[in-house]
């Protein structure tokens, strides 16, 4: 079954969320980020073990870091050897609303469940979109 998985790229942890197209979008551990090359392999791993064809990666569009973001990007799926298709989303605000939907839930702590949270909502988003 193709799984379609997102990644929102951080500095020290990068959120990831799986979806199968049914519409159900499931937030996955995050990475712990200790440097580009561990990162790399560890995403490879985890787009390998869901037999992933499609990655989504948030960016902030419109923005001034835009290009340089995507150029990042760009760079760090080259890391990773990727062959599917990746997609651009907008990730503009995806980190408040998980940190909104996770208040009063759990004592907030940097364990990577806000990054893969934005994540779910960057994946959300997405196939969201596709459905219009």
């Amino acid at each position: 079954m193709a799984a379609t998985i997102a990644i929102d790229l951080g500095l020290k942890r990068i959120g990831l969320a799986l979806s199968y197209g049914n519409g159900l979008v499931t937030p996955l551990p995050a990475v712990e980020r200790k440097n580009r090359n561990q990162a790399a392999n560890d995403v490879k791993k985890v787009l390998n073990e869901y037999e992933a064809t499609t990655v989504v990666v948030g960016i902030p569009m419109g923005s001034t870091t835009e290009d340089e973001m995507r150029r990042r990007v760009a760079h760090f799926m080259n890391l990773v050897e990727f062959a599917g298709e990746i997609a651009y989303q907008d990730e503009s605000h995806s980190s408040q609303e998980a940190e909104e939907l996770m208040k009063g839930e759990i004592r907030y702590k940097r364990d990577g469940r806000i990054d893969s949270l934005s994540a779910k909502i960057i994946l959300q988003r997405y196939l969201n979109q596709l459905k219009k």
